[in-house]
């Protein structure tokens, strides 16, 4: 067997099941180690990534050495050239773009419904901030210990709500647009076993992180998917472990003929995040502490977010490497959705 890569996570967090499916299904060799991410680094004297984000996952450098590693899109780009089977990008430009497209929207905008509906609720919070602490710690914690290791996390996430922007103001918007979601996903699926055909991408294992936590951790978006979709519930549960998806007669379908279920999908992009990503990206250049603007026709406010006006430049560098006839084909399939706006 080869070596192991060793994943250090936690299991409720939404991008080290993200991540941990993909090792499954490129049949990629893992250890996880869940819990206590940073000190179980120093016990193996590595200094842990700052901010300690999860999952790390060590991989070595170009001397051979172990390097704690972090954000899971660069780290499936290098582990699409190290292990080539059983690919996660298209080989297709076009369509390899607009899967950057939704694996991005599935990082950093079905996120805010997750950590929304996580830490805005009370119920939810109780029942976070009771269950991070065992997993994260161990199941067997003495009661008091745990009550003061509750109270440390949920303050610290209900103070951190203004990263997704989740807040009195938006809340009506992110649950009407994580409820729009799930009906349009459950249309995609009538019609198609992933977002773009008979194989999965990242893009794909993206938007499943996310949902293992609003469909199998927090009560109130659990209980939204129950009522809208069991289609999508299922989904989740047959992307937890795709280690025997047949990938040699399955096959991706091309940008232009896909369903008109997939593009309605790149319209609550368009509907949604790009308004947030223009806005957010202007805050950051006039050094603005807090931005609003109007998104479906109500106001947005958070606090200004530098990861996410990354996101937008790396958007717009993935669509720059395109050849001329692969921008025209985007810009032709993305007309109507809203995305073209954040192209140049």
């Amino acid at each position: 067997m080869s070596e192991k890569i060793q994943i250090f996570g936690a299991t409720p967090s939404p991008y080290t099941q993200k991540m941990i499916s993909i090792f499954r299904y490129k049949h990629i060799a893992y250890e996880a180690i869940m819990g206590n991410a940073a000190g179980r680094l120093k016990e193996m004297d590595i200094e842990p990534p700052k901010p300690v984000l999860l999952p790390t996952i060590l991989l070595k450098d170009a001397n051979g050495e172990l390097i704690p590693t972090t954000d899971s899109t660069p780290i499936i780009r290098r582990l699409e050239k190290e292990y080539p089977d059983r690919k996660l990008i298209p080989e297709d430009p076009a369509l390899s773009f607009i899967n950057y497209l939704l694996e991005d929207f599935g990082d950093e905008w079905v996120t805010k419904y997750m950590f929304h509906y996580r830490w805005y609720f009370e119920e939810d919070a109780d029942n976070a901030g009771t269950i991070l602490p065992l997993v994260d710690s161990t199941v067997n914690i003495p009661k008091d210990d745990l009550i003061e290791f509750k109270k440390y996390i949920a303050d610290r996430q209900i103070g951190r709500l203004w990263v997704v922007g989740s807040n009195n103001t938006t809340a009506d918007l992110i649950d009407t647009s994580y409820r729009r979601f799930l009906k349009l996903m459950d249309d995609h699926l009538s019609v198609n076993q992933f977002l773009f055909g008979e194989k999965p991408s990242s893009a794909d294992f993206a938007i499943f992180g996310q949902l293992t936590q609003l469909i199998g951790f927090d009560p109130t978006s659990r209980k939204i998917a129950y009522e809208t979709s069991l289609r999508v519930v299922a989904w989740v549960d047959i992307m937890a472990d795709l280690s025997g998806h047949n990938t040699n007669n399955t096959k991706w379908t091309s940008l232009e003929d896909s369903p008109k279920s997939l593009k309605e999908i790149l319209k609550e992009f368009g509907r949604m995040y790009v308004p947030a990503l223009i806005a957010n990206a202007k805050a950051v250049i006039n050094e603005d502490e807090t931005w609003e603007t109007e998104i479906d026709g109500s106001i947005w406010k958070q606090k200004t977010f530098p990861y996410q006006a990354k996101c937008l430049k790396w958007i717009k560098e993935e669509f720059h490497d395109l050849s001329e006839d692969n921008k025209s084909r985007v810009r032709t399939y993305l007309d109507g959705t809203g995305c073209g706006l954040i192209l140049e």
